[in-house]
């Protein structure tokens, strides 16, 4: 093997193991759902579940980090996130705008405590 396949083999695999398989079901969801009334009760029941699993997530891993992540302290991890909160409601719901200042807070927070 060359060296420059050695070096994009990991992405080639992660792309084709983890990224497409999940497009595949995606692509399909959307498919499937093209008709449905956004308003009926079964598709407002899929927004929740997938909201509160979306929130159990985020939750884990603000506040039961392991590997590096938890090398940062949980207030910095508490931080970012209200940070990233809060230019999300301020920015007009831009989840763009959300994501970009938490991570600027995460970032600015361990920097700041690592010096």
């Amino acid at each position: 093997m060359s060296a420059a396949m050695a070096e994009i083999g990991p992405y080639l695999a992660l792309i084709l193991v983890g990224f497409l398989p999940n497009e595949f079901w995606r692509v399909l969801g959307l498919v499937l759902v093209r008709g449905l009334d956004e308003r009926s009760q079964i598709v407002v029941w899929v927004r929740a579940v997938a909201t509160a699993m979306l929130a159990g997530v985020l939750a884990q891993l603000i506040l039961a980090s392991s590997g590096a992540l938890a090398a940062v302290p949980v207030g910095v991890r508490i931080g970012a996130a209200v940070t990233g909160f809060l230019a999300f409601l301020v920015a007009r719901r831009s989840v763009f705008a959300g994501v970009a200042a938490g991570i600027g807070a995460f970032l600015l927070g361990a920097y700041w405590l690592s010096h």
